[in-house]
């Protein structure tokens, strides 16, 4: 016998943004090993202590997206925690890489996660 739940439309809406994330983060990891920017090894427990905004006075960009702003999100959307919303972290790396014609298509990964975040 198959029962069937019935989803509000905000459990429908929760559902397709961690689906949506999920999707983008796997494209972020993807294109951030293309450019050598995936890191195997974690920065130090007292980089990742940063209080700065994107730990800039410990951290790359890269390694702040990394082992902070993805591990962070991928661990709600595991443990079925409420997301972050209405933030925006594209300008950042637009600035902090404006140099590296490159990471663009980063930038437009990142510019998707905060349009599916707002």
């Amino acid at each position: 016998m198959v029962l069937y739940r019935h989803f509000s439309r905000l459990e429908v809406t929760k559902m397709t943004k961690v689906s949506q994330l999920s999707t983008l983060f796997e494209q972020l990891e993807a294109q951030m090993r293309t450019q050598k920017l995936w890191q195997q090894t974690p920065p130090s427990a007292e980089a990742l202590m940063s209080q700065q905004p994107f730990a800039i006075d410990m951290l790359e960009p890269n390694e702040w997206l990394q082992w902070i702003f993805i591990a962070r999100i991928r661990a709600l959307m595991e443990q079925g925690s409420p997301l972050p919303q209405g933030f925006e972290i594209a300008p950042y790396f637009e600035q902090a890489w404006q140099e590296h014609a490159q990471y663009r298509e980063l930038i437009a990964l990142i510019q998707q996660i905060d349009k599916v975040c707002k």
